[in-house]
């Protein structure tokens, strides 16, 4: 019985933290920050970040471009 009821606990938890991770329990004054909410000073800190460019990997022992 005891076990039963320790499960019951945790899937209603889980179901829980599911609804509150989705934004689902907004109605009710309970919703995680927005992402950039959370760390401001990362997004006033970044310099350019259109000039960043991804670059396939060079193999070793082949000539570089």
């Amino acid at each position: 019985m005891k076990l039963r009821l320790l499960l019951i606990v945790l899937l209603l938890a889980n179901a829980g933290y599911f609804l509150w991770a989705r934004g689902d329990l907004a109605g009710f004054g309970l919703a995680p920050a927005a992402l950039n909410e959370r760390e401001p000073q990362r997004m006033s800190r970044q310099i350019h970040p259109e000039w960043l460019q991804i670059r396939k990997e060079v193999k070793p022992g082949a000539p570089a471009p």
